[in-house]
């Protein structure tokens, strides 16, 4: 497997407050145009915020729990703030009518208080969630695994147009990404943990795209949590393994880790989704506004993902910590000892 090589120059490039800003607007117009030019997406609007026990917010791996409010003027109505809008974008889908082949696109903002802060973690989710209709026949990996490469061009482009605009910046994004299936990984290194595998292969090749998120491996475990009314990763594909979803994950010179920068995947049909909430002990959510549409065949075949905007900039202006790009809640303690290190958070 060929290395990919760093300089020493990375992570010391853009310093100024100014600077960074004007770089973290051009990430994210020039990302943002590429990837609905090659998805054809059209940009909508989307919710802060949507009704409790509607089934519509992601519940993640299980154990969030989102930020709850009484709504003053809906009597006994709840909110929740988003934790994303995976649920969300298939109904808006409904209701445009797009055909086969055509999505939307939108600035997602969330919330996700349970967070474990750390470089790469805020309580603050700001992100690209798109979503695409597609049909029956694309509901396959071969698909799936043709709009990571096009999710990856918008990601080279964009770093393409960063090193034009601040020739003191070094490329490093490899050419391609590679998919692999996490029991590959687990084959390849079954004495280490799932973050150690992702560590090591990112390493090597650079630019991942890890599938089947989700379902158990042969050691009877997944390799993450994946909700079970979204993603489709029970459905047998092409490798002959579990899985039509996965995670794009980028090597990070200046951490010198793996960054999670995108979970998406095929959606769940109603064959599926039945079958995902069996095995985790969800059947009562069938009766859910969001899950009954899907059941009764209202709701359109898609596949989507979210896609974090302050990752992308920080990873491509080689920063060292997500409050570098960010505007979000850290600890005094935080700001100063990142303070003496040189490194300013928003």
């Amino acid at each position: 497997m060929e290395l990919v090589s760093t300089s020493t120059k990375l992570g010391q490039q853009i310093k100024s407050g100014q600077e960074t800003e004007l770089a973290i607007g051009l990430v994210k117009s020039t990302f943002s145009l590429e990837l609905a030019k090659a998805l054809s997406l059209i940009r909508v609007e989307s919710p802060i915020a949507v009704e409790t026990n509607t089934g519509i917010n992601d519940d993640l791996s299980g154990v969030e729990h989102p930020v709850a409010f009484p709504i003053r003027g809906i009597e006994n109505t709840t909110g929740e703030v988003v934790h994303s809008l995976a649920k969300w974008k298939r109904i808006r889908l409904q209701q445009l009518d797009l055909p086969v082949g055509c999505g939307i696109i939108t600035d997602m903002r969330a919330l996700r208080p349970d967070e474990v802060l750390s470089p790469i973690h805020s309580i603050y989710v700001d992100q690209w969630d798109w979503e695409q209709v597609i049909s029956d026949k694309q509901r396959s990996l071969n698909y799936l695994v043709k709009v990571v490469r096009l999710i990856y061009g918008a990601m080279l482009s964009a770093e393409c147009e960063i090193c034009k605009a601040y020739p003191c910046v070094t490329p490093f994004l490899p050419k391609e990404i590679t998919p692999i299936h996490a029991q590959e990984l687990l084959d390849m290194y079954p004495n280490l943990t799932p973050k150690e595998r992702e560590n090591r292969i990112t390493e090597q090749l650079g630019a991942v795209f890890i599938i089947g998120i989700g379902s158990n491996l042969s050691n009877g475990e997944p390799h993450d949590g994946r909700a079970p009314d979204y993603d489709d990763w029970s459905s047998v594909n092409s490798m002959g393994y579990n899985g039509l979803n996965g995670d794009i994950l980028i090597w990070n010179p200046v951490l010198r880790s793996a960054l999670e920068l995108s979970s998406m995947g095929i959606r769940v049909n109603d064959t599926v989704l039945r079958h995902q909430l069996g095995v985790c002990d969800c059947l009562s959510r069938e009766a859910l506004y969001y899950h009954s549409m899907l059941l009764s065949g209202k709701l359109p075949l898609t596949i989507g993902g979210g896609i974090g905007q302050s990752r992308l900039c920080m990873l491509l202006l080689q920063k060292q910590h997500i409050g570098e790009v960010q505007a979000g809640i850290w600890s005094n303690q935080v700001r100063m000892g990142l303070l003496a290190k040189g490194i300013h958070l928003i």
